[in-house]
């Protein structure tokens, strides 16, 4: 499987939007309408052995639908964009080489992007990375970004300063290139015909969803799949160590947490969390939004499908 693999003949079918919108469940209706096969775009899923806190389908549950970019990463790798995005672009072309339709369904905003978009992904240096971020422990998280409004006034207007790893990762861009991380910020170019899907919830709605769906993952035993990846090097992960949910029980096990107050708070972060996701996608045009809990949402989704089918603007119909 290589990044040259042909395009899809017809468009990407791709399901965004916030946690706990149902994306899975439409995308396995999809697939077994259109005969689809599914690439995850949700950057925690991609990992082995986190699955209770991720909602990760389970195997019996994903109606012989075959699932792509789940489980590829040790939890002590870090999650790459650049690598996702060859992947995923190799998976459509291989999905629809089959004769199949390729699905991409997950919420992580820049990995949505970076598998349908023109994005150019800008190198990284770890000693760089390790560097900036020493400096950020130093001089503090106000004085990088600072730096960064300094250097590139766009992107220190687009990267909030508590965001610590965003103006790390802009300085290093800035300092390897020569150029503002500003100018390789994604822009809303498709690179294959596509049409994307976004699910809402009315946020109340959303909230109690996300709540349910924390003391079910809780239940059903986030503590001890965490003490598993714990033994798999789970803390010297940069990128697994840090998803919500298994920061919190890791507190737990270490002590410093009690579970009632790990469930309030990874109650919490994962609805700061379907907040940003809703300010990522929800200025994007191209999105076909949803009502998630509309009776007939499969075939609102359907007729938005066959509209860029047959629609000579590159997958971009008008919202259903």
């Amino acid at each position: 499987m290589t990044p040259e693999s042909a395009p899809p003949a017809l468009p990407v079918v791709a399901v965004v939007g916030p946690t706990a919108t149902g994306k899975s469940d439409l995308a396995l209706d999809l697939a077994e309408r259109l005969g689809g096969e599914v690439v995850n775009a949700d950057a925690m899923q991609l990992y082995r052995g986190m699955d209770i806190g991720t909602a990760k389908l389970p195997v019996e549950q994903r109606r012989g639908v075959p699932h792509h970019q789940l489980d590829v990463l040790d939890v002590t790798q870090e999650a790459s964009v650049a690598g996702y995005q060859a992947d995923a672009r190799a998976h459509f072309g291989d999905i629809a080489a089959r004769g199949r339709r390729p699905l991409l369904v997950g919420g992580s905003g820049l990995y949505v992007r970076a598998a349908l978009d023109r994005l150019e992904i800008p190198p990284t240096d770890p000693q760089v990375r390790v560097r900036l971020e020493a400096e950020a422990g130093e001089i503090g998280a106000d004085a990088l970004h600072a730096r960064l409004r300094t250097l590139d006034p766009a992107a220190g207007a687009a990267i909030l300063p508590g965001n610590v790893r965003r103006v790390v990762r802009a300085l290093e861009v800035i300092e390897l290139t020569g150029r503002p991380f500003s100018a390789s910020m994604p822009k809303r170019e498709l690179a294959c015909p596509a049409v994307i899907l976004g699910l809402r919830v009315e946020r109340p709605v959303l909230d109690e969803r996300i709540a349910r769906r924390v003391d079910r993952m809780w239940d059903d035993g986030l503590r001890a799949e965490t003490e598993q990846l714990l033994t798999a090097g789970l803390r010297r992960g940069v990128t697994a160590s840090r998803a919500i949910g298994y920061s919190q029980a890791m507190a737990v096990i270490d002590g410093a947490m009690g579970e009632r107050e790990a469930r309030e708070d990874t109650a919490q972060a994962t609805r700061r969390y379907a907040r940003r996701q809703e300010a990522w996608f929800r200025p994007d045009p191209r999105i076909v939004w949803l009502d998630a809990q509309a009776p007939d949402l499969l075939d609102r989704a359907l007729a938005a499908v066959r509209e860029a089918d047959e629609s000579p603007r590159a997958g971009i119909p008008e919202n259903v």
